[in-house]
């Protein structure tokens, strides 16, 4: 079933008469003293005056002018309900104080610093709060609630911004670099209203990067939800932006909650969130792999206990790699996950893959037994004579050659001899 498209427009009431079409649109009417003004020129693509503040006018003004315009020809019963609106959310503007009908409360436009926990914190406020969506209504904070303004809140701006300027406040970045607070942005310059949107990325789902946490404004409230990458519809239109404004994690001392980039895991890294890793799957269940403690020193214990934490949670191939991706951060920081087995309820994590110098002719090793026995438990064990052993020969060659064919390698992807990835596969 193909999703909705999301687009940041009023939807029409149930009644489509003239008269509650006019009572919708005279409700929306800014006052003049606060960037409302009641010349019109022309129903569709009505041009409204600035303020002497320079406040620029929202769509709510836009639709007043038009209301206005169809006013002064004599709009007869029985016309249609309220016009499509020339863009889909309010326009770019200063917050709005809620104690009164509509003053500016801030006119501030400088870059805000901002953390990324800092920016998922506001993202989950709107989110436990159900603001509901609207492109004329502001939020206590004095965003206006579309989704825009959902992003210029959840970034601190200070201002109201649209999609039409939102990239103005972010440094483009590649996808696959996506992380918690940055976001996915659609913006049709053509038209609008047609599908333009913006999301916070919350942080991937599973390995595969195919969808993704999304934190946005949309109809009927603030919702977080399982996204496909990038959206339901124009995906490959959305345009990934890091906030300018963003600071590190406060104090540096590695204990935040917010992925801190898959750089800081794997073989060489030594740092403070290795530590910090090592202890959350410590108290996940993961305290067998470690022999002394977690240390910010990776180890092929961290990696065991991470890659046991993800099949835990019933992730297969690259999901369950022993590598912390923001998913698996996420779980682990927030506790919801489920809890690492004890030894015996469950496979335990494959060995760390020797080397392709112990499957050599002449080599004679503990592996090369380890590998034979795997072989014939996943039913590629045809050319032994009498079952694998310690010594490698052309039989063990010719058992890794099929189950490399059945992977759908050929030439030297298929050579007989295990690498990383065979060695993954055959223990996964």
């Amino acid at each position: 079933m193909t999703a909705p498209v999301f687009e940041e427009y009023e939807p029409a009431a149930d009644c489509g008469c003239a008269g509650c079409a006019r009572q919708r649109r005279a409700a929306a009417v800014l006052p003049v003293r606060y960037g409302g003004h009641p010349a019109a020129h022309g129903a569709r693509r009505a041009l409204v005056l600035v303020t002497a503040a320079g406040v620029v006018l929202s769509c709510g003004a836009a639709q007043a002018a038009a209301t206005a315009a169809a006013a002064g020809r004599g709009a007869r019963a029985g016309t249609s309900a309220d016009p499509r609106p020339d863009t889909p959310q309010g326009a770019v503007g200063p917050l709005v104080d809620s104690g009164a009908s509509g003053p500016p409360a801030s006119t501030s436009t400088a870059v805000r610093a901002t953390t990324r926990d800092e920016i998922m914190r506001r993202a989950e406020k709107w989110v436990s709060a159900r603001v509901p969506y609207s492109m004329t209504a502001y939020w206590s904070d004095g965003y206006r609630q579309d989704c825009s303004g959902f992003v210029s809140m959840v970034w601190d701006l200070g201002t109201n911004e649209w999609t039409g300027s939102l990239a103005g406040f972010g440094t483009k970045i590649a996808r696959a670099d996506l992380q918690p607070g940055d976001i996915l942005l659609f913006h049709n310059p053509a038209d609008p209203a047609a599908g333009s949107h913006v999301t916070i990325f919350g942080g991937w789902t599973d390995g595969t990067h195919s969808h993704y946490t999304a934190y946005e404004q949309t109809r009927p409230s603030t919702r977080k939800a399982t996204t496909p990458m990038a959206y339901w519809s124009n995906s490959a239109q959305y345009v990934a932006y890091r906030y300018k404004g963003l600071t590190a994690q406060s104090g540096g001392s590695g204990s935040a909650t917010s992925f801190p980039g898959a750089s800081k895991f794997g073989p060489g890294a030594d740092n403070a969130f290795v530590t910090q890793l090592g202890k959350l799957l410590i108290a996940q269940g993961g305290e067998r792999f470690y022999r002394v403690g977690a240390g910010p020193r990776w180890t092929d214990a961290d990696r065991r206990a991470t890659q046991a934490f993800q099949l835990a949670q019933g992730w297969k191939g690259k999901e369950a790699d022993g590598i912390p991706g923001p998913g698996t951060w996420e779980l682990l920081v927030k506790g919801t996950g489920r809890t690492i087995p004890a030894a015996g309820g469950g496979a335990d994590p494959a060995p760390a893959f020797p080397g392709r110098g112990s499957f050599r002719p002449g080599q004679s090793n503990s592996d090369v037994q380890r590998l034979g026995t795997r072989l014939v438990k996943k039913g590629y064990g045809t050319y032994y004579a009498k079952g694998p052993d310690r010594r490698w020969t052309e039989a063990d060659r010719r058992n890794v050659e099929a189950f490399q064919k059945a992977q759908g390698w050929r030439g030297s992807a298929a050579d007989g001899y295990p690498g990383p990835e065979t060695w993954r596969r055959l223990f996964a």
